[in-house]
């Protein structure tokens, strides 16, 4: 079992910046990937940053160039650094954990989910 909680939302004129973070806990060494994900009103759920254990970082297009994600695994913590921040990313941000199960005769993986943090952009 992960636990994940989200912080650093808020309210940012457009042009700013916010810095989220996300604190894991359990098992946490059976996580294989963490990320950020959101939802705007009126819209699906979307992926906007991913990284692996390897390093590995991938970006939605409406972000890449404009947010980092990055990961303290001392700490057990990502975190999702946001500039030139547009009224269009106005959402619920997410905290994601993959991570993986081994049971007697079979090895899965499974997502986990933070509560969430709003992030406003308004001016």
């Amino acid at each position: 079992q992960v636990q994940l909680v989200e912080s650093g939302g808020g309210l940012v004129q457009p042009g700013g910046s916010l810095r989220l973070s996300c604190a894991a806990s359990g098992s946490t060494y059976s996580i294989t990937a963490m990320g950020w994900y959101r939802r705007a009103p009126g819209k699906q759920r979307e992926l906007v940053a991913t990284t692996t254990n390897g390093g590995n970082t991938n970006y939605a297009d409406s972000v890449e160039g404009r947010f980092t994600i990055s990961r303290d695994n001392a700490k057990n913590m990502v975190y999702l650094q946001m500039n030139s921040l547009r009224p269009e990313d106005t959402a619920v941000y997410y905290c994601n954990a993959e991570a993986f199960t081994i049971a007697t005769m079979t090895i899965s993986s499974h997502d986990y989910w933070g509560q969430g943090t709003q992030v406003t952009v308004s001016s």
